[in-house]
This record gives structure tokens, sequence and C-alpha cells, in this order.
């Protein structure tokens, strides 16, 4: 090899990006002055490929594997630099490489509460969600360079991030809302969106050449007195529909003892009163939810049907300044027996003035003859 190959031979350039991050989308080869030498070697590894822009302009796109710039291998480039030596010459050129592996486990989250409005509460209600999402940059890298990195040499995630957060968050958003879902069947139904959200948010990837390949909805946090409220219809739906009387017994026992904590009443007992009201307004939708396949069949014809069953009276009752109920005499009498119902509870039904002591109403003044007195203390 004479003086003048060894000399050309050190000239020819090595063009490679060897990535060492995890993010990095986008990235460009260093050039002095942006000068390539004739018959440099353009190495592009998998997961990658080369773009070569040209005074602002695209002019080829390698895939993975070694290629030699010469003439024979960018006629693109040679036909809008138009050669006028034989593409002996230096020339300068930008190569930018593109990260074409998947970007997995980005993370999106509502920054602010989402307002929707539950179609069986008939209520608005405030949730956040959060989740994560996998993408990459599409088959074209050309239309990302274009819309989204530009000239800029060191791309990476973070300077998307915020952009795809806001695509996912919009999309959540109009998906509830156009969907009316009910917040009792949020929580169980994580996959179906995720299915769906990722169908509907590919367009908006799209766009900026990007492919979403994966977007999962992780959680979804309701209000606190919600949550508590989907855990009593919870209840109800077990009991089921015909012992609503019971359920409603135990709630109201329950307010009884946070009456008892709180003695002054005030935003504890308001607070346990509305959560008692929308768990059993849930109570109704998720009970009847879990009947309605064994309703029972319509009646043969001329079968005897029972007169119905008389009317019993139904009574509210007062409790730190709140009502409660309405319950049945024997569930007046429960309580009685267990302490949570006294002579002088204050009690109202239909047909009545006005509150009145429990002692005072006829119906009920024998409840307090059947209590056993109070224990007495040992010792």
């Amino acid at each position: 090899m004479g003086l003048f190959d060894k000399l050309r031979n050190e000239l020819i350039d090595i063009i490679e990006w060897k990535d060492e991050t995890h993010d990095t989308m986008v990235w460009r080869f260093p050039r002095y002055q942006s000068e390539i030498k004739n018959g440099a070697q353009l190495i592009v590894r998998e997961s990658q490929v080369a773009v070569l822009v040209d005074e602002g302009k695209f002019a080829d796109v390698f895939q993975p594997g070694r290629h030699e710039l010469s003439t024979a291998n960018i006629p693109i480039l040679s036909t809008i630099k138009g050669w006028k030596y034989g593409f002996n010459s230096p020339f300068k050129v930008d190569v930018y490489f593109v990260n074409t592996k998947e970007f997995l486990n980005m993370k999106w989250g509502t920054a602010n509460p989402i307002t929707v409005t539950d179609p069986q509460l008939h209520r608005a209600i405030n949730l956040r969600a959060y989740g994560s999402y996998n993408f990459k940059i599409s088959s074209d890298p050309t239309e990302f360079l274009r819309k989204v990195s530009g000239t800029n040499g060191d791309f990476d995630t973070d300077a998307i991030s915020e952009m795809l957060r806001s695509f996912a968050v919009t999309e959540f958003s109009d998906y509830l809302g156009e969907h009316e879902v009910p917040v009792v069947k949020l929580a169980s139904n994580y996959k179906e969106f995720s299915q769906e959200l990722t169908v509907a948010l590919k367009e908006s990837f799209k766009e900026y050449g990007l492919e979403l390949t994966k977007f999962l909805v992780e959680n979804i946090s309701l209000p606190e007195e919600v949550r508590a409220a989907i855990d009593k219809g919870a209840s109800m739906a077990f009991i089921g529909t015909q012992d609503m009387n019971t359920y409603t017994q135990m709630q109201f026992a329950n307010s009884l003892e946070a009456g008892a904590a709180n003695p002054n009443g005030g935003a504890g007992a308001a607070g346990s009163a509305m959560g008692m009201g929308m768990g059993l307004a849930m109570a109704q939708q998720m009970a009847q939810q879990m009947m309605q396949p064994q309703a029972a069949a319509p009646q043969q014809q001329g079968a005897a049907v029972p007169p119905p069953l008389p009317q019993q009276t139904m009574y509210y009752v007062a409790v730190n300044g709140q009502q409660q109920g309405p319950f049945g005499v024997p569930q007046l009498l429960q309580m009685a027996q267990q302490g949570l119902f006294r002579a002088d509870s204050l009690v109202w039904a239909q047909g009545m003035a006005g509150w009145a002591a429990a002692s005072g109403v006829a119906e009920l003044a024998g409840l307090f003859a059947q209590t056993p007195p109070p224990i007495p203390p040992v010792g």
C-alpha cells in the first residue's frame, strides 16, 4: 500500500452512535463544520436509523447495517448537490441517528382532579387517575424530525413527556364523559379502559410521527366519601335487597357510635349521614344488578295471587340533630334491646304533627317494657 493510499484511508470517517442512555430519541453526529469525507463509513446499529439532512432538506434514510457514503449509495444527495467533481470533495451534511426502540413505562397522571358526572347518582364527582404507556418513533422518522425534534442534536423523552401526558389526560377525560361510566364500575374495568384508550390515542401520537404501542390505566382515585359509599353499596349488594332494613339498621348504629364520639355533632355527623345516603343509593343500584338475572317468572294465568301485606308505620329517628331512617317497629325493637334506641329518642312518622319522644307514641311505648334493665356493675 502506497503512502497516498495510507493517508487516504486514515481520512475516511467512521460515523456511528453507541447509545449509552435509556431515553435518548434523536442524536446528531458531531462534525466540525458538518463536513463528511467521501467514502466515510456509516454504521447503523439495530434499533437505529440514520437520517442525512442537507441544507434543511432530508436526503437519505439508512437502515441498520454498514454503509459507505459514496455517490452510488446516496443518489438523492448527489442529485441535490449536483457534484461537479465526481463527488470527491468533502461535503457538508448533518447525520441524525434516530432511536427506533420501544420506550417503556412512561408515566401519565392527572395534575388536577377531573370532574365527571355519575349517570346513576346524578352528581358531579372529582377523581384522579394515573398509569403508564409505551411508544416508539414510527417507521418514517422524518415525520418526527420535522414536527417534534427539529434541529435538536440531543433530544430525549423528557422533552416530549409533558405533551404526551396531556394527550393521555385529555383523551381519558373525554372517554369518561362520552361513555358516562358509573363510578361503581371504574375499578373493575381498568383492562377495558386501557384497550379502548390505546386505540383512541393512536391517532394523536401518529400525528407527530409516533406509534403508541400500549396504554395502561393503573389507578382511578375517588374522593374518600365516594369510596366509603361504594363500600356501603357492596355490603348491601351482598346482603340482598330483601334485607334493606337490616342494612339500614347497621348504618344507623354506626352513626350513633360516631355521634357518641362527637357529642357536638357538626361536620362528622353530617358527613356520616351523607355517606349513608349515597351508600343506600349505590346499594339499591348494585343489589338490583345482582338480583336482575334471578327475576321471577311471570304468574301463570289463573294462578292465585295473595293480597298485599299490611303496611307498617315507618319512623324517622333524630340522632345528633340529623334525621335517620325510616325504620319499622321490629327494627326499632332490636335497637332498643341493644341500647341504640331509648324512650327519650325523638321520632316522627307520617301523620304526626311533629317530632315526639318515643315513649309518648302509643305504638312505640311498649317497646321499652320489653327491654331488659341495665346490667348492675360487678363488685
